[in-house]
């Protein structure tokens, strides 16, 4: 027995051991390029999946998400905050969206990719306190207010039906960039959502260049 308990130490201190030198020695590819090891993401996308529904559990959802005021709300908002990662109707891929890992879920086409569309309250908790090592911020942090977080919601429940003239109709009558009681900031509303906005209102966005010379205009 005690020669048993003593090779369980061993493995321990051995296992412990070669983790240290994994971790200190930089052997672990953290590069955004290179994806996880199939087992590790299962293992990080169930504790994901796992932490979100115990931590909305109990999460009361107002009965009034389907009010078309939470969805204008929201849309100003989803179009200056949310379309750059996770893309609206009409609109194919972004760049960042691209280099992101894991790759933020197309929440117009929620379902699509194979991840099941998140209930509201777990869509609530989420925009609210965001997910560690995944590039989704905690906008309840960043000054978004529970009632602002709930027009996001509701903007997202109708988001996957909507096609692009509607979309373009509710961001173009929102209140733009406007939250936590701060005052409204005009935003160009097409940046990533692919929404045109009057020309004499909103100078169309100026065009970058890559290392190829390929301009690029968002």
């Amino acid at each position: 027995m005690k020669s048993f308990i003593s090779g369980i130490v061993f493995a321990a201190l051995v296992a412990i051991g070669g983790g240290a030198v994994l971790v200190f020695g930089g052997f672990i590819n953290v590069a955004a390029d290179e994806p996880h090891h199939p087992l590790v993401f299962s293992l990080l996308d169930t504790a994901r999946e796992r932490a979100i529904a115990h931590h909305a559990d109990g999460i009361t959802v107002p009965a009034d998400l389907d009010d078309s005021e939470r969805v204008r709300k929201g849309a100003g908002n989803y179009a200056a905050m949310c379309a750059e990662c996770h893309l609206s109707p009409g609109v194919g891929e972004s760049e960042i969206r691209l280099g992101l890992y894991p790759t933020p879920p197309n929440l117009a086409r929620a379902g699509e990719d194979g991840a099941a569309p998140l209930a509201p309250a777990e869509a609530f908790w989420v925009i609210k306190h965001g997910v560690k090592a995944s590039g989704m911020p905690a906008w309840g942090r960043g000054g978004m207010n529970d009632d602002d977080i709930w027009n996001l919601v509701a903007l997202l429940k109708a988001l996957p039906v909507m096609g692009l003239a509607e979309y373009r109709a509710w961001v173009n009558s929102s209140d733009g960039h406007a939250h936590g009681g701060q005052p409204a900031e005009e935003h160009d509303h097409g940046h990533g959502g692919g929404v045109d906005m009057p020309a004499q209102d909103h100078e169309a966005p100026a065009a970058h260049t890559h290392d190829e010379g390929t301009p690029h205009a968002h």
